[in-house]
């Protein structure tokens, strides 16, 4: 049985953790190591951009620490991310480049919704847990040191994912800054916390009631392991789905009484974790409490999961080591079907756009050299096409290409993003030389190639639905001698379609030098 040794490392806003994994097919995925360490980045980046040079030391020890530790397991594979506290630094390019020239260990920067993809796929290494729970109406809320994330599921589809910057280091900040006394905290954050959930409420939750919450951080996870550290009998939900993992909102606020009436020293003695960690552990409480409240939600789990649990399930799921139990790339497609809705956007155009799009990528698989990635960047494309109406159909362009750039779409890069929002943008508009495009610098050559493959791709299938009025029962589209073959069934009179396809056409043939022809069959 051929076993594969995986090394996560998560250099958080707070806390340093790396984990060693053992993958195999027979038994996927088993943790044999885990190291965590204290090292607040966050706070030094949120003020000044910077990291401290005390810290950049530690950092560098411990680093080099890690590299012996995966050195000594033999570890043939590792990933270590960044997260927050490194997109905030000014001079992050020169701190990864010193880090890896002095340890060996080269961090990549997450942004903030490759981070939020992969704790949620943190979640889902909880397998059949997981499933069940959202089968329910579900939030799932993401708290980190600068910020949080909320995704709300339906019926195990994802129906919308915002960040709220009110994570647990930045709202301790703001306690700092206005010297609030400790008995004026709770108050304090609740005020500030739901002063964003109130907005988030009436966009995104409007009458709907989230029956459940997940609840990811570093803090409240910790202190949930022992069911006795809630006090009291029947507040910890009991039951096959696990033991103190579980819990209602009575629990989690005796939780928080708890906190209140004990001293710092008596507190982790009583739960088990370092006494500077209690005031995070507090604001990161009040928050769930400040949420669940907001949703009316009762059932509380936290998995005590983290992001190194979400880096070795996405790798263990590339290298095929487990099966995928849950459409993510759905929860991509949804998300910006989302985003459709709420600029007005045609459901029903954008997946005969979709369609079409998907038919001519597959025809074309041997032309064009893409991959899956690209195809599915290419399916967004088509449904965030015309999003830009919602603000001015006499600038569609400019305009679908500003309300992608400022949506997060979980589980897309910003490079991704960038990608997306300029096909949609030349979809509309006449499209630029790289040189001349201002995309030079902010995307590589071979982005921009992408890009107008893919704008070809969908400029020919928003040309064989130009009327909106989805004139063709049946498309067939085949590559046959340097011919773009599109055979269309119709009775309906197709005259704007081939009169408007013939521009179109020639952009694609100028980029795949396929030539593309509309044939009409008759019934």
């Amino acid at each position: 049985m051929a076993v594969h040794l995986f090394g996560a490392i998560d250099v958080g806003s707070y806390v340093y953790e790396m984990k060693i994994f053992e993958l195999s097919r027979k038994n996927g995925i088993r943790q044999i190591d885990n190291i965590r360490h204290m090292i607040d980045l966050g706070t030094d980046t949120y003020h000044s951009g910077r990291v401290s040079r005390v810290h950049m030391a530690e950092l560098k020890r411990i680093l080099s620490e890690s590299a012996a530790i995966m050195k000594n397991y033999q570890v043939e594979a590792y990933k270590a991310y960044g997260t927050s506290a490194f997109r905030e630094m000014k001079n992050s390019s020169m701190v990864l480049s010193q880090l890896e020239q002095e340890t060996g260990i080269r961090i990549e920067i997450l942004d903030n919704t490759e981070q939020r993809f992969l704790d949620y796929k943190s979640v889902a290494s909880k397998g059949e847990v997981f499933s069940r729970f959202l089968e329910q109406s579900t939030a799932i809320v993401d708290i980190g040191g600068g910020s949080i994330q909320i995704s709300l599921f339906e019926k195990d589809k994802l129906s919308a994912t915002q960040n709220l910057r009110i994570g647990v280091l930045r709202v301790r900040d703001q306690l700092e800054r206005v010297g609030a006394r400790s008995v004026q905290n709770e108050t304090l954050i609740e005020e500030l916390v739901n002063t964003q959930l109130n907005v988030f409420k009436k966009l995104y939750l409007k009458d709907r009631d989230i029956k459940q919450i997940v609840v990811i951080d570093d803090y409240l996870a910790d202190a949930s392991r022992d069911a006795a550290n809630f006090g009291g009998a029947g507040r910890v939900i009991p039951g096959d789905m696990g033991q103190a993992e579980f819990f209602n909102t009575d629990a989690l606020t005796a939780f928080i009484d708890g906190l209140r009436e004990n001293n710092a020293f008596a507190l982790s003695s009583r739960l088990g974790i370092s006494d500077e960690k209690i005031p995070l552990l507090k604001i990161s409480s009040i928050i769930t409490r400040c949420i669940a409240k907001t949703m009316k939600a009762d059932m509380i789990w936290v998995p005590g999961v983290t992001l190194c649990d979400g880096m070795v399930y996405d790798y263990a799921l590339s290298r095929k080591y487990i099966k995928p139990e849950h459409d993510f790339e759905q929860d991509i497609l949804t998300c910006a079907l989302q985003t459709s809705k709420r600029y007005k956007g045609s459901e029903d155009r954008a997946r005969t756009l979709d369609l079409i799009a998907l038919q001519i990528f597959d025809s074309m698989k041997r032309v064009h050299g893409m991959g899956s990635r690209e195809r599915l960047l290419l399916r967004l494309c088509a449904l965030l096409h015309d999003c830009g109406k919602y603000i001015s159909m006499q600038n569609l362009s400019d305009c679908s290409y500003n309300i992608i750039m400022s949506t997060e779409i979980i589980g897309l890069s910003a490079r991704e993003r960038e990608i997306v929002a300029n096909v949609v943008r030349y979809n509309h508009r006449q499209y630029d030389y790289y040189e001349d495009s201002g995309m030079r610098g902010r995307l590589s050559m071979e982005d921009y190639l992408t890009v107008t493959r893919l704008t070809a791709i969908l400029r020919l299938a928003n040309g064989l639905d130009r009327s909106h009025k989805k004139k063709f029962t049946d498309i067939k589209i085949r590559l046959r001698e340097g011919e773009l073959q599109i055979i269309v069934s119709t009775k309906k009179d197709i005259t704007l379609e081939k009169g408007l396809f013939d521009n179109r056409a020639r952009f694609f043939e100028d980029v795949f030098s396929v030539k593309p022809v509309i044939r009409q069959r008759e019934f």
